[in-house]
This record gives C-alpha cells, sequence and structure tokens, in this order.
C-alpha cells in the first residue's frame, strides 16, 4: 500500500522523502503528504490541502494539526484517481 501511495506521488514532479520516526514526510517547499502505518493492516495518508471536497473517505483535522485531512487504505486498489487527485492538489499547494 505505502509503495503505491508513493508511486502516484513519483508522478507528480520532483519531491523528498524525509523519514520520520513513524512516517515518511513528502516535502516540495513544505509538507504536502505524510504515509505511514495506522494498524496492522491499515496505512495512513495525511494531506496538506486546502477545501478539498467532502468525501467520506476524508477525515477533517483540527486546525493546527500536522495535516489538514487524513484517511486510511487498506488495499493498493484505494491509491485511485481520486486519492492521486487529493495528492496533486497538496503537491502543487506545496509548490
Amino acid at each position: 500500500m505505502h509503495d503505491a501511495v508513493i508511486a502516484a506521488v513519483d508522478g507528480l514532479g520532483d519531491y523528498e522523502k524525509a523519514p520520520k520516526k513513524a512516517y515518511v514526510s513528502l516535502r516540495r517547499s513544505k509538507q504536502f503528504a505524510m504515509v505511514g502505518p495506522a494498524t496492522k493492516d491499515l496505512v495512513e495518508i495525511g494531506l496538506n490541502a486546502k477545501d478539498l471536497p467532502d468525501n467520506p473517505r476524508l477525515k477533517a483535522m483540527p486546525s493546527g494539526s500536522m495535516c489538514a485531512y487524513t484517511l486510511r487504505i487498506a488495499s493498493a486498489k484505494e491509491v485511485d484517481a481520486e486519492l492521486k487527485r487529493w495528492l496533486k492538489t497538496a503537491y502543487d499547494a506545496a509548490g
């Protein structure tokens, strides 16, 4: 699952991977996403993007959080066109 997310981001352009203790920060001039384990079977993705459309997959985080939104995926199949759009929005905003 982690590799599928990274592969989707790799197609967006240049960025930096900054490994942390529990996750990998994905950065341009600032962090636009993070990817890390949520549970044994889930990967959590954090997105730094403003005003993503309401969606049951997205959990809006409180102001001041490391990421504006988070979501969890249980399989690589969930790295779909919708998630790729959200990643691109976050990537573009971190320009």
